[in-house]
């Protein structure tokens, strides 16, 4: 999922580079200083899981954790998930500078996204929390493979065949990564609930699920 240095276009660097700047800008402004430490902790979760990479055709597949940070997170999850990037770039050279704003359009985007439309369902009954913490975790990664796969379908015919075989090599981590953030999540609503409470900035409310 990491898009590395001299592979994309120069208009597709730069469609990635203003939006994430942008987002990373607004959610700084947002995140409370309370949930500081959790971000923290959730980026080099985050950082950890994206170490290991499978090897599959022209790229690799690994972890992504993107839509339990969306979950737990909310729009916290931006500057979490910049952080993680920018030391997996400069400390392995996992992905690039040049490339960390599609990066984290790719990869906090969908987090965010999916954070948004699943937490209202986290208060719900089992099979129904269940539901949207899969949905969650599965939609997060389907939605980054996605985008990942669109942004070297536009930068050249070349890329193309890439993009597709990227995109399948990450189906199962869909699965994966939902079975995953079910059970975490499950796990946050019996002994830690107060995880899953994304305070608002001030004057602003908390959404408790």
């Amino acid at each position: 999922m990491h898009i590395s240095e001299g592979v994309l276009s120069a208009p597709v660097l730069a469609g990635g580079a203003v939006p994430a700047l942008l987002a990373l800008g607004w959610s700084l402004k947002r995140l409370p200083w309370a949930h500081i430490m959790s971000t923290g902790i959730l980026s080099a979760a985050f950082f950890t899981a994206s170490l290991i990479h499978i090897p599959i055709g022209p790229g690799s597949v690994h972890l992504i954790l993107n839509g339990l940070l969306g979950a737990v997170l909310g729009t916290a999850a931006f500057p979490a998930i910049a952080a993680a990037l920018l030391l997996q770039a400069l400390l392995f050279n996992f992905g690039g500078l040049s490339t960390l704003g599609v990066n984290l359009c790719v990869m906090a985007g969908p987090a965010v996204l999916c954070g948004m439309l699943c937490r209202p369902f986290f208060r719900a009954g089992c099979w129904v929390w269940a539901a949207a913490a899969f949905a969650c975790g599965a939609g997060a990664v389907l939605l980054s493979a996605l985008l990942c796969a669109l942004a070297l379908a536009l930068s050249g015919d070349a890329f193309r065949s890439a993009a597709r075989i990227i995109f399948l090599a990450h189906i199962p981590i869909m699965l994966i990564e939902g079975v995953l953030s079910m059970g975490i999540i499950g796990y946050l609503r019996k002994t830690m609930p107060e995880l899953l409470t994304v305070a608002r900035p001030e004057g602003g409310r908390a959404d408790r699920f």
